[in-house]
């Protein structure tokens, strides 16, 4: 594990595109400002992890049987207006 160490308002790039600041320091307590790309996801580990599981979960999963599935909803579709007669 790579350790620095940073002051407020200092910050460290991973990547080209991923900036962590350090935003404020109390006690035991660090509170960061990522900035990322919206295509890159950004959660606090435990969260991370919980969705790992999930994921994992839901893959082990045997299928669902077809009495199983939602029943399909209709689409609808749009149709033009007709226009109604212009009174005299």
């Amino acid at each position: 594990m790579l350790v620095l160490s940073r002051k407020v308002n200092q910050s460290i790039m991973v990547g080209d595109n991923v900036r962590v600041v350090v935003v404020a320091v109390d006690r035991d307590q660090v509170k960061l400002g990522i900035e990322a790309p919206r295509e890159i996801a950004v959660h606090r580990s435990e969260i991370y992890e919980e969705i790992q599981r999930s994921n994992r979960s839901a893959a082990a999963a045997p299928p669902a049987s077809p009495e199983d599935q939602p029943a399909e909803v209709g689409r609808a579709t749009l149709q033009p207006r007709k226009k109604s007669p212009k009174p005299h």
